[in-house]
């Protein structure tokens, strides 16, 4: 059976990963031509070389080399394949197997899983290498009897993470604070509401007020916290957010252009027009008509 390094492997049994909480393979053989876009019930890791675009979010990423790949159950994305073949290896996780809430957090917060962040970091053959050789760990302690197998997993998959985010230089960290902590709260309660999926269940926080409803805090609190840990009003946050999910679906779904505009929560589709206009510089239609590229 044939699997494939970023989008849903058809190898594995979503019933057993969903019992077990965490699942790692090997990728070989013949390459899918292309997957569908859409949203998993699970985290993934994938060490691989391959030539191929991935969709992730309102992003298409070119690759062509060896790379990592982290992909996060709330962002769909999907592949297509310019290479016959296909090499390297992958593992599949739930968030309640990563544990501990502080681990939680950890994993939620790296920016190789953010919406915002990017996905995907070519890496050299020393870094492949060491990458390999923890998921040949992972591998051989999945299949053992070792008592403590899901903590040694787990110890992998962190020191991928950290791996990774070693390559990829970070942001200078904040200083943790009442104001980073308020907007953290805000940015996941964003996140939360997307991908959209369906019409029966529309958008529902569009306004700084409805956020700072949900949080239990003044909107002028919220507000000044997030504009001074982003650099960037709330009201942009949401924009930006939603301008993105809306060109997602006008890509990725055969929707309606109203049947989108509904679904973000806007009451006449005229509303939709004006305000993806103004935010992209285009109408949904012709978005759409480009297939993306403006």
């Amino acid at each position: 059976m044939k699997s494939h390094p970023v989008c849903t492997a058809a190898a594995f049994q979503a019933a057993d990963l969903k019992l077990k909480g965490f699942k790692v393979h090997e990728i070989t053989g013949p390459a899918y031509a292309s997957l569908s876009y859409g949203r998993r019930d699970f985290y993934k890791i994938v060490l691989a070389t391959g030539d191929m675009n991935i969709c992730y979010g309102d992003k298409t990423i070119d690759i062509n080399d060896t790379f990592l790949f982290f992909g996060n159950p709330h962002i769909p994305y999907s592949t297509e394949h310019r290479s016959p073949e296909q090499k390297g290896y992958a593992c599949l996780f739930t968030e309640e197997f990563i544990g501990s809430r502080d681990r939680k957090e950890s994993l939620l917060n790296a920016t190789i899983f953010r919406f915002d962040g990017i996905p995907v970091i070519p890496i050299n053959s020393e870094q492949a290498t060491f990458i390999e050789g923890l998921y040949q760990r992972m591998l051989s302690v999945y299949s053992g009897d070792y008592d403590r197998k899901d903590e040694m997993l787990r110890s992998c998959i962190d020191l991928i993470i950290h791996e990774a985010l070693s390559i990829q230089p970070q942001q200078e960290l904040k200083q943790r604070n009442a104001a980073a902590r308020i907007t953290g709260l805000f940015t996941e309660l964003l996140e939360k509401q997307f991908p959209i999926e369906t019409m029966a269940d529309p958008l529902r926080l569009r306004t700084a007020q409805d956020f700072a409803e949900s949080l239990a805090v003044h909107v002028n609190y919220l507000n000044r916290s997030v504009k001074e840990i982003t650099g960037k009003p709330i009201s942009v946050h949401i924009a930006e957010r939603i301008a993105a999910e809306a060109k997602a679906l006008l890509q990725h779904t055969n929707w309606s252009v109203a049947d989108i505009a509904y679904a973000l929560g806007f009451e006449y589709p005229s509303y939709f027009n004006n305000y993806f206009k103004r935010v992209s510089g285009i109408t949904p239609n012709a978005f759409r008509k480009n297939k993306g590229k403006v």
